[in-house]
């Protein structure tokens, strides 16, 4: 690796949601809310409504702090923190984005400049001279978003950049427009839920249920596109990595489920506080819905970031930021050398490059209960096999030698009593843990790679003979390295399965 690594406790799959989510869910608004002032201004000029433009003036002080400030803040965290994580994918966007990154940047200083040039120009520009200033911030900061977009979803489908390398086929890839539209209806949503925020502060009047009223459509109507385009974004994955990841992960699927309940709680929230009651409207009940709003956006990046696994960019490079067509030569020729920066423990070496981009050993996705109670021997050839399991793993990127150098340093960090003592099980349930832990990890009962049909109603003679050859069974299959204890609760565990499941 070209970069000394960044070594913290937090789990990355933490810490970079900790910044990214809040920043995105800001700028979004930034989006939004620019386009929310200037078409609510432009009506409430041409009605005389000073109480409106005195709620706009408002809510842009509200809208400068929090986009140009915060948001440009948690910018700069954003490139941070990527250039810590994954300094080899952020090379790889810089590199093949240049023109698209010094673009999206230009039109970010535009966008800021036309922010507070609106902001300060309330009482100094005229109404025309107004309105343009606004208009130039929302095309600057939509313009924006257009330039990200390609290059976010090309990391998830980048299509036929992978043969051609050509800058606009990375960029309008084949989820570019419909994330594009899902995106501006993400805008458009949390205009409506800020400005609902800074509304619920009014007392209760006529302006206020009115002005409320009017930020629930928003609101609606952004939902509205998020529902719709969601369908047309998810079909324009290719139906092989949807159909893969079914089979594989549950993860983007959970996502989903979550973002259906969100949506449906911001919706009733629309319909009954900002339609039916909006007199009413509270500030708890304002921050409520914000709340919603970002568990609501952050179901959808956790959705498209799961959606890639395992790569950081699909098929050209893995999440540990090893590229795809590197691994074969690692395989053969070893990845220590290929680490520029070395400690002397070649085991935790191996360990961050290849695992501690998406592992920790204790906290987030944990590793160590998953080898608790096993040995060297068995961990290594789980390594060597990695990319069988359950859960989108890439292939380990080193030789046999590096695989057991690795085990050796996981193992020493694992509980190292018996499983029986560990879990204090007994009989059928040591059993069914230890099949958990030596064979649930690629073949999962009832899902996943289920091998139950040939496993049912089998002798001990049998089931005792599988085991022997357990590593002769398939290249990523380890032996059975337990001992008699565990052995004899696993057949016992065995002879309960039913095909598909257990009794």
């Amino acid at each position: 690796m070209n970069y000394p690594f960044w070594d913290v406790d937090i789990g990355y799959g933490i810490l970079m949601p900790l910044i990214a989510v809040i920043h995105v869910f800001v700028s979004h608004f930034a989006i939004g809310g620019g386009l929310y002032i200037v078409v609510a201004e432009t009506a409430a000029r041409k009605a005389g409504d000073t109480m409106r433009l005195e709620f706009l003036q408002r809510l842009s002080k509200f809208f400068v702090l929090v986009s140009v400030v915060f948001g440009a803040l948690t910018g700069v965290g954003i490139w941070f923190i990527i250039g810590l994580l994954n300094p080899g994918g952020t090379e790889v966007l810089i590199h093949n984005f240049v023109f698209g990154w010094a673009s999206e940047w230009a039109f970010f200083v535009i966008e800021i400049l036309a922010a507070i040039i609106y902001y300060y120009g309330w009482n100094k520009l005229s109404p025309r001279e107004h309105l343009i200033v606004g208009w130039i911030y929302f095309v600057a900061a939509w313009m924006s978003l257009f330039i990200i977009n390609g290059i976010i979803t090309f990391m998830l489908t980048p299509g036929e950049w992978l043969t051609t390398g050509n800058f606009w086929d990375g960029f309008f890839n084949p989820t570019f427009w419909s994330s594009l539209v899902l995106r501006t209806g993400i805008c458009i949503s949390l205009a409506g839920l800020y400005a609902l925020l800074v509304a619920s502060r009014y007392p209760s009047s006529p302006f206020k249920a009115k002005t409320v009223r009017y930020n629930a459509i928003w609101g609606l109507a952004g939902l509205i596109v998020v529902f719709l385009s969601f369908f047309w974004y998810k079909n324009a994955i290719p139906g092989d990595v949807m159909a893969h990841l079914a089979e594989t992960i549950s993860m983007p699927f959970t996502a989903i489920d979550q973002l259906y309940v969100y949506s449906a709680i911001l919706a009733v929230g629309f319909i009954v506080f900002g339609l039916f009651i909006p007199k009413t409207f509270h500030p708890v009940t304002g921050v409520i819905l914000m709340i919603v709003g970002l568990l609501w956006f952050g179901a959808y990046e956790w959705f498209r970031e799961s959606a890639r696994k395992p790569y950081v960019i699909s098929d050209y490079m893995y999440a540990n930021a090893i590229a795809v067509a590197d691994v074969e030569s690692l395989q053969e020729n070893g990845l220590l050398p290929s680490i520029a920066y070395r400690t002397g423990d070649d085991g935790a070496d191996l360990y961050r490059r290849v695992c501690r981009t998406c592992h920790t050993m204790t906290g987030y996705r944990a590793l160590k209960p998953k080898f608790d109670g096993t040995d060297v021997d068995f961990i290594a050839a789980i390594i060597r096999g990695m990319h069988a399991m359950k859960g989108n793993m890439p292939p380990f990127p080193g030789t046999e030698e590096e695989s057991q150098l690795l085990a050796a340093h996981i193992y020493n960090q694992v509980d190292h009593r018996h499983i029986k003592t560990i879990y204090n099980f007994e009989g059928i349930e040591l059993g069914r843990k230890v099949y958990e832990i030596r064979c649930g990890k690629c073949h999962v009962i009832g899902g996943y790679n289920d091998k139950t049909e040939s496993l049912v109603d089998l002798s001990d003679e049998e089931y005792n003979d599988l085991l022997d050859m357990a590593g002769d069974l398939g290249e990523e299959m380890p032996d059975f390295t337990g001992d008699d204890t565990e052995r004899q609760a696993l057949i016992e565990y065995l002879k309960t399965l039913t095909e598909g499941g257990a009794q």
